[in-house]
């Protein structure tokens, strides 16, 4: 049977329970760094979460794909994504060092 996912309000929880502090703060807290890694993707194009991974703004060009429902080909438009990338020490810490 798979485990439960950790909820936003079960993360809070624990990170008030890990920090010594209450709800409040601890999503005080998960506030601030959102923001504050939003801001940076959005200014500086990437921001890092030390031993975790980086969140990575990034452009997609514009290309043919094909709408499974009719096999029409339709072109799709240039856009800008934002993608996380997995820091090795993540990696090594949930897989295992190799």
């Amino acid at each position: 049977m798979p485990a439960k996912k950790l909820t936003k309000s079960a993360l809070l929880q624990l990170v008030a329970q890990e920090t010594d502090t209450d709800r409040r703060t601890a999503a005080f807290f998960m506030d601030v760094i959102t923001g504050i890694a939003l801001r940076e993707v959005k200014k500086n194009g990437e921001f890092t979460f030390p031993g975790i991974g980086k969140l990575v703004k990034q452009k997609r060009k514009a290309r043919m794909g094909v709408n499974p429902k009719t096999g029409a080909k339709i072109k799709i438009a240039a856009k800008t994504v934002v993608k996380f990338r997995v820091a090795k020490a993540a990696k090594d810490a949930v897989l295992g060092a190799k």
